[in-house]
């Protein structure tokens, strides 16, 4: 288990305790650990392109901001936000469509891009933090290398604010509903913000 999920694990195992004290069921909570998750390809990726048996088509590609890259045959496509096995799929399920029959493609990283976040608010250590290369940083996990929430923090009402081309999203997450929030992977450029508790 590397650092990422200990930490992510750890926070887990503190709410649920929480969560027991609360509701007074400590027998029924359960201490789920994260799960592995995929890596996720982001803006200013480069990724290495290689088709089986055609070395014409083998080609290194930078991800745009936009999450658009150029490839030959084929144009631009959208790899940005799919996991390696999603951008593998996709690729191949585009050349079978027109061009090759059962394509065999695959798709590795050679450069990472620097991929950062910001924790704000309620929490021990506010400030910008880097994804690791090669893993993905779920909800809990930014929150334990943010130091963890203080005890005025509103654990129910976490805001995560993301930008994507033009489009601004934001999602309420509640932190104490940890193995649901455990599902949810930060992204680049994500701004969480931990508000105080309403007395």
């Amino acid at each position: 288990m590397n650092v990422i999920s200990r930490l992510a694990f750890a926070v887990g195992v503190v709410l649920c305790g929480a969560a027991w004290a609360a509701t007074g069921r400590g027998e029924e909570a359960k201490q789920t650990p994260t799960p592995p998750q995929t890596y996720v390809l982001s803006p200013n990726d480069l990724v290495l392109v290689k088709v089986y048996r055609h070395a014409d088509l083998e080609s290194r590609l930078r991800i745009s901001k936009d999450g658009t890259t150029t490839f030959p045959l084929l144009g631009t496509i959208q790899l940005g936000g799919k996991t390696l096995e999603e951008a593998t799929a996709y690729i191949r399920h585009l050349l079978a469509q027109d061009y090759l029959v059962n394509p065999q493609v695959s798709v590795t990283v050679v450069e990472y891009a620097k991929r950062r976040f910001t924790v704000l608010g309620q929490v021990q250590k506010p400030g910008s933090f880097e994804i690791p290369s090669e893993e993905s940083v779920n909800f809990l996990a930014a929150i334990a290398m943010a130091g963890g929430f203080t005890r005025l923090a509103n654990t129910s009402k976490v805001s995560v604010t993301r930008t994507v081309g033009e489009k601004k999203s934001v999602f309420i997450l509640d932190a104490r509903a940890a193995a649901k929030e455990a599902e949810f992977l930060i992204q680049p450029d994500d701004i969480i913000n931990v508000p105080q508790r309403i007395f």
